[in-house]
């Protein structure tokens, strides 16, 4: 890593001279912003936002170089679209138009469902539990009362 030497002349009175200006512009429209547009531009950061705060040609060479750089992706990006690049025109249509793809899913069910056959099959379950033997022997009877109570003890 190489280190820039970086030397530093205290300037009265900067200008938004046309060079200046043009230097603005390159910057933003790289797409630069804040400090290092203005390190780029020639300026220090303070200098860049009082020149821009007293010269409004300042903010508008930055506005315009901007423009002119969003303008001249776009138009790369559009051309690829109109090429045939399906994903260049599918980020037109995200980020330009705000479109977004379907996230729905379809699902579809071709079965019917009878209510006659539904109360039969619940009336099957309820037939199946009368068929179970629930009659209580004298040995479920103290094994429930066991578990009840652990004060119960069996009998042998």
């Amino acid at each position: 890593m190489t280190w820039h030497t970086l030397a530093f002349e205290p300037r009265a009175a900067v200008k938004a001279t046309e060079s200046r200006l043009d230097a603005i512009y390159a910057a933003a429209k790289s797409g630069l912003k804040g400090d290092t547009l203005a390190l780029a531009a020639g300026l220090l950061p303070v200098e860049y936002r009082r020149l821009a705060e007293f010269d409004p040609l300042v903010e508008m060479a930055a506005q315009k170089g901007r423009a002119d750089g969003e303008m001249e992706v776009s138009g790369y990006l559009h051309a690829a679209a109109a090429a045939g690049d399906t994903k260049a025109a599918v980020d037109i249509l995200k980020h330009v138009h705000g479109w977004v793809a379907r996230q729905a899913i379809d699902v579809t069910i071709d079965q019917t469902i009878s209510v006659k056959r539904a109360l039969e099959m619940a009336q099957q379950r309820v037939d199946d539990l009368y068929m179970i033997d629930v009659t209580p022997t004298p040995e479920t009877a103290i094994q429930v009362l066991a578990h009840a109570d652990p004060s119960v003890e069996d009998e042998p």
